[in-house]
């Protein structure tokens, strides 16, 4: 009860309160859009398949690590309580980032309302598309509450901080191996703290062993899973081998990789410029100024366009708005707030219908808008999605299995099925000569009742003679299978 008459007189827990609930606000319309993002289509499916005992990565296939499918796999690839846990874990991820900021700039009452409501607005909105239930909304919590033990570490030294932080760390890591920039930073922080001089320096490194020990351990133990599976070199390939690939492609300048070179060695300067000027500058500068540094390094790693990239950016981004109005350094600061805002637009396709989308959601809401637009707003082929799941449903026995030559995985979902091998979309399908053989292999093998071809670009190389064209839906032609 006192606990609860200080909340009430708490005027922090009143302004937060309001916070969150413009946030969840934001977030509402998420929970009712139609099942039209591309990558949510393979995780539902992958998430169904490990419900029904397939292995990820031998069994059902994708190039991130296990965690996120795990999630996916929980509520059995349901889209609205999917995104309800993003939802949760989004209210949760703005509590602790208004805990961090407070403690950053604990002078101000001002600067932890302000940052905390950029935060969720952006986290909320889907300008940056913190409505999709992809992994860097479910990583942000485990990072954002490192991020504050970490910082509660260089004020008052606490072991199991650094043994906690690196856990959470960990499990970030396995949800996208790109959280081991936030490892990186928030461990040189350490190091800035902890390092005296020369002589002390192996004294400083095994300091900080608690940290990079429990953050290998579930890696290592995850590892350890897939390896008694008989699944360690899929599990390797998805997670690491993938990547090298996929990052090259973006960094190609003058040499391969040399663009991801070039940001490295940017990056490598400033942190040894903060390093070098840790007793000239506020402790807790330096800590948003290295976070961001790498944030943004992660966040240009792959030097891809894709908006919720930016994501990983949010949290240190929206702390270092708060130096602009509390930090000595302001016209410096609002120099690299400039800078960092022209680089996001310059880098990154931004969702430019924020204002519609809600617009939309009202309209259907109340009835001013029929289901197929309000289902074509998010995308022309979702309600030809649709149309292909109903047709699907009507004709298809409950045994038959399908094969989809496209890319809306999203498709297995609607229609409770699951593709024959373990590729659910085409861009995996056609990666290299195996991938293609593979996917023969399976489709000689189970013989589907329905080849759903939704890609009308790259010609389905697979032999049809045993089926029939049976139906067209748009560009999409739907073939059955001839002889039982």
């Amino acid at each position: 009860m006192r606990t609860l008459d200080r909340l009430e007189k708490s005027r922090d827990f009143w302004v937060l309160l309001v916070i969150l609930f413009a946030f969840f606000l934001l977030r509402l319309p998420s929970l009712f859009e139609p099942h039209w993002y591309g990558d949510e289509g393979i995780y539902q499916t992958i998430g169904t398949a490990i419900r029904k005992g397939a292995l990820l990565y031998r069994d059902t296939w994708d190039n991130k690590p296990p965690l996120l499918y795990l999630v996916y796999a929980i509520f059995n690839g349901n889209q609205f309580f999917v995104r309800s846990a993003s939802l949760v874990v989004g209210i949760l991820s703005t509590i602790i980032f208004y805990l961090l900021s407070k403690k950053l700039f604990e002078n101000s009452r001002l600067i932890p309302f302000l940052t905390t409501s950029f935060f969720s607005v952006m986290l909320g909105l889907p300008l940056i598309e913190g409505n999709i239930a992809n992994a860097e909304n479910f990583m942000m919590l485990p990072i954002l509450i490192s991020a504050l033990l970490i910082f509660s570490y260089s004020l008052s030294p606490n072991r199991s901080f650094l043994i906690f932080s690196g856990l959470l760390l960990s499990l970030a890591f396995l949800f996208k191996i790109v959280a081991v920039f936030d490892m990186a930073s928030f461990s040189l922080f350490v190091f800035f703290v902890l390092y005296k001089d020369i002589k002390r320096m192996a004294l400083t490194l095994k300091s900080i062993l608690p940290l990079l020990f429990w953050f290998s351990l579930p890696i290592i133990a995850v590892s350890i899973f897939f390896l008694f599976r008989n699944a360690f070199f899929y599990f390797y390939q998805a997670t690491f081998t993938q990547m090298v690939g996929y990052v090259g492609y973006g960094n190609q300048f003058l040499i391969p990789q040399g663009l991801l070179y070039a940001k490295l060695i940017l990056l490598s300067f400033l942190a040894v410029f903060l390093f070098r000027s840790r007793k000239k500058i506020e402790k807790n500068y330096i800590f948003i100024l290295l976070w961001l540094a790498f944030s943004l390094f992660n966040a240009l790693f792959a030097q891809r366009p894709y908006t919720h990239y930016l994501l990983v950016l949010l949290p240190s981004f929206s702390l270092f708005l708060g130096t602009v109005f509390d930090n000595k350094f302001k016209k410096i600061n609002i120099f690299i707030f400039i800078i960092i805002l022209f680089i996001v637009i310059k880098n990154f396709n931004l969702y430019t219908k924020t204002r519609y989308y809600y617009q939309n959601f009202l309209a259907f809401a109340v009835n001013k808008k029929d289901v197929s637009s309000y289902y074509a707003f998010f995308d022309r082929n979702t309600p030809t999605d649709y149309q292909i799941a109903q047709f699907i449903n009507m004709k298809a026995n409950p045994k038959d299995s399908i094969f989809i030559w496209g890319n809306n995985a999203q498709v297995y979902k609607l229609t409770n099925k699951l593709p024959p091998g373990r590729f659910t979309v085409l861009y995996h399908m056609t990666s290299n000569s195996k991938t293609l053989e593979e996917t023969r292999r399976d489709l000689n093998k189970a013989k589907p009742a329905y080849i759903i071809v939704t890609n009308t670009i790259n010609q389905l190389p697979y032999d049809l003679s045993l089926y029939t064209p049976r139906i067209a839906i748009a560009s999409t032609i739907i073939y059955e299978k001839t002889f039982k």
